[in-house]
C-alpha cells in the first residue's frame, strides 16, 4: 500500500478517528495550551524570585514565592485535564480502530487467509492498536506540549535577550539533523520489528494449536528450539532500533546542550559586568532548558511516531483491503420457495494459491429442488470446492452457478447464506457454553427450541450430564467434548437452523456405531423434502440418497444411483470395491 508523503504521513488515516471526538479533542488542546503558557511563566517567575524576592525583604520573597506554587498550582491542574483527556482519545480511538479492522476482516473472503496469516492479523489488532494507544494517548500529546513550549521558549528567550538567544537558535538546527538522519532508520526498523513480533504471535499460536499433534511426535525441543529462533530474530531487530534511537537522542542532547554552555559563558560574563541581572540569567537558563528538554524529547518521541507510523499503515492496510467477493445487498423475493434447486453450469475455478490446476473445469451439475445428492470420488476431485463456491466464498472464473434460477452473484451473500446451513467433517465449535454453540445461527432461538435441537441431533442426553448441563462451558475449540460429542452439536445447529438448503461434509464420520445409526435417522428426517448435498466419503452412508455424483480431477464422470453407478461407472465401481473390501476385512479382523 502507497502511503501518503511525509515520514509520518500514514498515521493521517488515523487522526481521522479523532473527529467524532472534536468536543473532548477540542478540552485537551485548551488544556494543552494552558499548561504550555503557565509552564512559560515559570520562567517570569524565577525572574521575580532572583531579582525582587532574593534582594528584597521577607515581604518580597514571601510574594515571589507565592507566584511560584501559583504557577505550580496552574501547571498541575492543566496537566491533569491533559492527561485524562488525551489519554482517554488514546484509549477510544484504539478502541474503535480494532473494531474497524475487526469488522472488515470478518468480511474478507476466505481466500485472503490463505495468503495472510491468522498470527499476523491478530497481531495487527492486538499489538499494533496497543502501539497507535500509547502514541495518541501519551506520546502524541508530548510532542505537542514539548513543541509548544519549545516554541514559546524561543520567543520569551528573544524577548528576555537577542543576543543570547543566538547560540540556541544555531544549535536547533544542528538538533534537527540527526533526527532526520536517525528517523528514517528508526521508521524501517520499527516496521521489521513489528513484522518480526507478529512472526512470534504467528508461531506460537499454531503450535499451541496443535499442541497434541506436537507432543504425540516428541517435538517439543524441536518447536521450542524453533521457538526460540524466532524470539532472538524479533530480539535482534528490536536491539538495532534501540540503538539507532539512543543515537538519535545522545546526539540531540549533546547539540543542544553545547549550544547552552556557550549561551551560559556568554551571559555568565553580562552578569558579572553588569549589563544583565541574574534574574534576567535565571529565567534565560531557565527557557533554554525548556527548548534543551523539548528537542530531547521530541527526540525522543520521533523514535515512537515512527514506529506508530509503521504500525498504522500495517492497520490501513487492512482496514483499505476489500473483498473480491462483491455483496449486492439484499434483494426482493427469491425465498418463495422451501425447497430451491441448485445447479452448477460449465463451472471452472482454480484456488487463488494454486491456479495451475483447476480445482473444477467444465463442471456442470443440477441438483434438483427437495431432493438429496451426494458427491463422491477421490480426493482432490472438487467436492469441498463444490462447497465452498454453493456458499459463495469464491467465485467461478466462468460459468454460473444458480438457486432457483437466479446466479447467486445476483444475490445478498447474507440473503444467499442464511438459507444454507453446513456441517463439516470437522466441526467448528467457539470458546462459549453449549447453548450458545447450538444457538449460533439463531441466536434468538427459544430454550425449548434448543433442546428440540439436542434431542433431534441425540446431543440432550451427554450434554444433561455435562456439570451445568447446557450452560456448561466447552472450552476452545469444544476441546472438553469428544469428536462424536462436538459433531452433535454442530448438527444440533444446523437442525436449529432449519435451512432450506443442507450441506453435509460426511455429518457422521466421527460417531460411534450406535450414535452413528440415531443421528442417521435425524438427518432422514432433517433431509425429508430439503434440498440436500451431502460430501460422501463412505457410500455405505449413501445408498438411500436420491441421486450420487461422481467427480473425479475437477470434472463430473458420472450421475445416478447407487445400483446405476456400479453397474455403468468404472471409478465409483472400484471405489465401491475398495470400501466394501475394508469393510469385509475389518469384520473378518
Amino acid at each position: 500500500m502507497s502511503s501518503p508523503s511525509g515520514a509520518l504521513g500514514s498515521l493521517i488515516p488515523v487522526l481521522g478517528f479523532l473527529r467524532p471526538y472534536k468536543l473532548r479533542l477540542l478540552a485537551a488542546s485548551a488544556a494543552l495550551l494552558f499548561t504550555a503558557a503557565a509552564t512559560l511563566s515559570m520562567g517570569r517567575g524565577l525572574q521575580v524570585l532572583i531579582d525582587q524576592g532574593f534582594a528584597g525583604d521577607s515581604a518580597d520573597l514571601r510574594a515571589a514565592i507565592g507566584l511560584l506554587l501559583l504557577i505550580a498550582a496552574a501547571i498541575a491542574l492543566g496537566t491533569f485535564a491533559r492527561f485524562y483527556l488525551v489519554s482517554w482519545l488514546g484509549e477510544r480511538v484504539s478502541a474503535d480502530i480494532r473494531k474497524a479492522v475487526f469488522d472488515n476482516i470478518v468480511r474478507l473472503h476466505p481466500g485472503y487467509f490463505e495468503v495472510n496469516r491468522s498470527g499476523e492479523i491478530m497481531s495487527r489488532l492486538t499489538t499494533d492498536t496497543t502501539l497507535l494507544q500509547t502514541i495518541i494517548g501519551s506520546s502524541f500529546s508530548m510532542a505537542l506540549r514539548s513543541g509548544l513550549t519549545l516554541v514559546g521558549a524561543l520567543v520569551m528567550m528573544v524577548i528576555t535577550n537577542l543576543q543570547l538567544s543566538l547560540y540556541i537558535a544555531v544549535a536547533v538546527p544542528l538538533v534537527l539533523l540527526p533526527i532526520l538522519v536517525f528517523g528514517r532508520r528508526v521508521r524501517r526498523l520499527s516496521n521489521q520489528s513489528q513484522d518480526s513480533i507478529a512472526s512470534v504471535g504467528s508461531y506460537a499460536g499454531e503450535v499451541i494449536q496443535h499442541i497434541r499433534v506436537v507432543q504425540s511426535y516428541t517435538r517439543e525441543q524441536f518447536e521450542s528450539a524453533a521457538f526460540a529462533g524466532e524470539v532472538e530474530r524479533a530480539f535482534s531487530i528490536a536491539r538495532r532500533r534501540i540503538r539507532q534511537r539512543a543515537l538519535l537522542i545522545c546526539a540531540a542532547i549533546l547539540l543542544m546542550f553545547a549550544g547552552m554552555s556557550g549561551m551560559i559563558w556568554s551571559g555568565g560574563q553580562d552578569v558579572i559586568s553588569g549589563e544583565m541581572s541574574g534574574g534576567e540569567l535565571g529565567a534565560f537558563a531557565f527557557y533554554a532548558i525548556m527548548v534543551g528538554s523539548g528537542v530531547a524529547t521530541i527526540s525522543e518521541v520521533w523514535g515512537e511516531l515512527q514506529r506508530a507510523a509503521g504500525a498504522a499503515e500495517r492497520l490501513i492496510e487492512l482496514l483499505n483491503t476489500r473483498s473480491v467477493i462483491v455483496d449486492p445487498g439484499q434483494k426482493p423475493g427469491n425465498n418463495a420457495r422451501r425447497q430451491p434447486a441448485l445447479a452448477l453450469e460449465e463451472v471452472t475455478f482454480r484456488y487463488p494459491t494454486r491456479t495451475e490446476v483447476p480445482a473444477l473445469e467444465d463442471f456442470s451439475l443440477h441438483i434438483p429442488a427437495g431432493q438429496s445428492l451426494a458427491l463422491v470420488g477421490p480426493s482432490g476431485a472438487g467436492k469441498s470446492t463444490v462447497f465452498e463456491l454453493l456458499q459463495r466464498f469464491y467465485d467461478p472464473h466462468s460459468g454460473r452457478i444458480s438457486l432457483d434460477g437466479a446466479d447467486i452473484r445476483e444475490l445478498g451473500l447474507k440473503q444467499l447464506r442464511e438459507q444454507i446451513a453446513l456441517v463439516p467433517q470437522q466441526p467448528a465449535l467457539f470458546t462459549g457454553d453449549v447453548r450458545y454453540n447450538i444457538a449460533y445461527g439463531k441466536p434468538g432461538a427459544s430454550e425449548d427450541e434448543i433442546v428440540a435441537a439436542a434431542c433431534a441431533a441425540h446431543a440432550h442426553e451427554f450434554i444433561s450430564a455435562l456439570p451445568a448441563g447446557y450452560a456448561s462451558h466447552l472450552g476452545e475449540q469444544g476441546v472438553r467434548l469428544s469428536g462424536g460429542q462436538r459433531q452433535r452439536i454442530a448438527l444440533a445447529r444446523a437442525i436449529l437452523n432449519d435451512p432450506r438448503i443442507l450441506l453435509l461434509d460426511e455429518a457422521t464420520s466421527a460417531l460411534d456405531s450406535e450414535s452413528e445409526y440415531h443421528v442417521q435417522q435425524a438427518l432422514q428426517e432433517l433431509m425429508h423434502n430439503r434440498t440436500t448435498v451431502i460430501i460422501a466419503h463412505r457410500l455405505s452412508t449413501i445408498r438411500h440418497v436420491d441421486r450420487i455424483a461422481v467427480l473425479d480431477q475437477g470434472r463430473l464422470v458420472a450421475t445416478g444411483t447407487h445400483e446405476e453407478l456400479l453397474s455403468n461407472c468404472e471409478l465409483y465401481q472400484r471405489l465401491a470395491r475398495l470400501q466394501f473390501r475394508d469393510q469385509r476385512s475389518a469384520r473378518e479382523a
